[in-house]
Formats: C-alpha cells, sequence, structure tokens
C-alpha cells in the first residue's frame, strides 16, 4: 500500500499464507510461543535457556540450529553413517549380537566401533581399552601373538649369538 502498511493484519496474512501452502500440499509449521531468553529446538520441540545452545555467529538469531542435547545425537549419528556406513540400528544390531559385551576381553560393555583400516570393514563393538590396545598395536596379529606369548610368561627376547647378531626364540 502507499502508506507502507499491509491491506491486512499480520495474523490474517499468516493465515491466508498458511491456506495456500496447504492448497499446493505442504504443511507449514505452527508457531509456539517461547519465553524471552529461550528458543525451541526443532528435533526435541523443547523450549529450551540460551544456556543449554551452542554459539552460531551466521544464523540471523546467534544460536545454533538445535539444542546441545539433539545436535550431539545428531552428530553422532552422522559420524556413523559416514566412517562406517551404520545407521543407529545397524549398530543396535551389532551390539545385541555380542550380548552387549566387548568380544575381546568378555568382561566391558561394548561401546565403540573396531574396524579394519586396510578395507574400512567393520569386524564389531569393543570396549575402550581393547580398541585402542588393537589401535595400539596396528592391527598386527604378529604383533599381538607375541603379546600375548609375553603376558603368559614365554619370553621372546632375542639371543646374541655374535656382535650384532641375534637370534630370536622359536
Amino acid at each position: 500500500m502507499p502508506d507502507g502498511l499491509q491491506a491486512y493484519c499480520r495474523e490474517c496474512s499468516a493465515e491466508y499464507y498458511r491456506l495456500r501452502q496447504e492448497a499446493k500440499g505442504k504443511r507449514v509449521r505452527e508457531k509456539v510461543p517461547v519465553p524471552p531468553g529461550h528458543k525451541r529446538c526443532p528435533q526435541c520441540g523443547d523450549a529450551k535457556a540460551h544456556s543449554e545452545w551452542e554459539r552460531n555467529r551466521s544464523s540471523s538469531d546467534g544460536w545454533a540450529s538445535y539444542c546441545r542435547t539433539c545436535r550431539a545425537e545428531r552428530n553422532r549419528i552422522s559420524y556413523f553413517k559416514r566412517k562406517y556406513g551404520l545407521t543407529p540400528a545397524d549398530l543396535d544390531v551389532l551390539v545385541a549380537e555380542q550380548q552387549g559385551i566387548c568380544c575381546t576381553c568378555l568382561a566391558a560393555p561394548a561401546e565403540h566401533v573396531d574396524h579394519c583400516h586396510e578395507t574400512g570393514r567393520v569386524r564389531g563393538v569393543l570396549c575402550f581399552s581393547c580398541n585402542a590396545a588393537l589401535g595400539q598395536f596396528k592391527d598386527r596379529p604378529d604383533a599381538i601373538r607375541r603379546a600375548a606369548a609375553y603376558v603368559e610368561g614365554i619370553a621372546w627376547k632375542p639371543i646374541l649369538v655374535a656382535p650384532g647378531v641375534y637370534q630370536l626364540p622359536s
């Protein structure tokens, strides 16, 4: 309008817009009142205080799109999908097949995905310690066998035969 005002009030314009979108088969999100100092998370639907949000300078309001809890869950799901090709359901199946325990030590809960660093194939789910141990041994079965023999008391110390010449026990 020439005076800079709309012909209809804000509520009527919003209702008209909603009706047009529904006629196109689209759905318009309902406006939910949020108290000052809070923001509504689209994933969990809760209005949370700004202290439960990450800062994001590029967004219009300066806060992230999702609350910290939902964002962490979304990032976790995205990571497993990107890194291992696993969905949350696939991961649950892997853990259930192992009855929820580490298949190496059979004591701790299985929480960390183990994979072959050469092929990327997922081998199973291990506890933190077993997964870290395999990583320290660089997935080399010969080194793991020597370590097991060492722990069992079989020394693999090289024998000095001549200066600079060593013989490994067989």
